[in-house]
């Protein structure tokens, strides 16, 4: 079966950093699109940035300049480096990945989500 294992999470200052880590259980994920969500408390889930298999990468509005998306083929993971963090970043944050154009923002396969929080 399928896992995507997020790592990373927990609580910082505004303005500080934290790197987030998404391990996929197959080689297979090594050639799909892998993507970031959050959801905060009593708000829909908003994807965040995507990363194709060659290292295109794509960003909602929201982070552009201060998260960053990263991946390591060969030890099927991807990572989330987010900068000058807000308290308006917290929220779940959520690894996806599926074999579609990183546009789409569309993905099958999702992890269980690990808690980011920023302190004002």
């Amino acid at each position: 079966q399928v896992q995507l294992v997020e790592s990373g999470g927990g609580l910082v200052q505004a303005g500080g950093s934290l790197r987030l880590s998404c391990a996929a259980s197959e080689r297979s994920f090594s050639r799909s699109t892998m993507g970031w969500f959050r959801q905060a408390p009593g708000k829909e889930r908003d994807f965040v940035g995507a990363i194709s298999w060659t290292g295109g990468t794509h960003y909602a509005d929201s982070v552009k300049g201060r998260f960053t998306i990263s991946r390591d083929n060969a030890k099927n993971t991807v990572y989330l480096q987010m900068n000058t963090l807000k308290p308006e970043d917290t929220a779940v944050y959520y690894c996806a990945a599926g074999f579609y154009d990183l546009m789409r923002r569309t993905f099958d396969y999702w992890g269980q989500g690990t808690q980011v929080t920023v302190s004002s």
